[in-house]
């Protein structure tokens, strides 16, 4: 179902809105980690490291959501489509990871902020942890801006299934179907493989998923 415009433009202002409001809260989230792990201050150490926590819940989290969720609903409702053509199609693989790779680590920033309050914790402590969060939240802000420079530029190419609608339509956005690959579809597509065999590794290898980092640093 085709929104009216005026509710597409709605959900397109909402989309944008939370879809940049994530990325600039990753970055925090990214000064606050790096913070942690270099500050000399054990005040200043413990203060990102509580930081950290309220960021990943009560900002990332939710914008994460609302970018997923008003992103499906701007794709489903439009001409666009989800599955028509490679940008949307990689843009939201791309979401979809960053929004895993969150979940998976909330339990390990919620760990690090309870131990946090401790007035004992020190800059020593939980470093494993600690490098592990700004490692993620640096390969997340990476994502996030390949998200974003697929929606700024829209690169060209249909997907088989978008040709086929195409041609049953006989409607177009005013792009070039063309039966061959482009160049840009090969290097993203080997991109999303890589990364979703990571977060396969961080889900089965025990390594990287939720708990990890605890029990050793702990």
């Amino acid at each position: 179902m085709t929104m009216t415009p005026s509710l597409r433009k709605l959900t397109l202002t909402a989309h944008v809105t939370a879809s940049v409001g994530w990325l600039g809260a990753l970055a925090v989230f990214l000064a606050h980690a790096l913070a942690s792990l270099m500050s000399q201050d054990e005040q200043m150490v413990r203060a990102a490291s509580l930081a950290m926590g309220l960021t990943a819940w009560f900002v990332i989290l939710p914008l994460c959501f609302a970018s997923l969720i008003t992103g499906l609903v701007q794709a489903l409702g439009t001409a666009w489509g989800l599955f028509r053509h490679y940008w949307i199609l990689f843009k939201l693989l791309l979401t979809a990871i960053a929004t895993i790779v969150l979940l998976l680590k909330l339990e390990t920033i919620s760990y690090l902020a309870d131990v946090a309050t401790e007035t004992t914790f020190s800059r020593a402590d939980l470093l494993g942890l600690r490098t592990s969060l700004m490692v993620h939240a640096g390969g997340g802000l990476l994502v996030l801006l390949a998200a974003t420079t697929l929606a700024v530029y829209k690169p060209r190419g249909m997907t088989q299934y978008g040709m086929r609608k195409q041609g049953d339509t006989g409607m177009g956005l005013g792009l070039e179907s063309t039966t061959s690959t482009p160049r840009w579809v090969k290097g993203f597509g080997v991109l999303i493989i890589v990364l979703i065999l990571l977060v396969g590794i961080m889900v089965l290898g025990g390594g990287h998923g939720p708990g990890a980092h605890i029990s050793s640093d702990g």
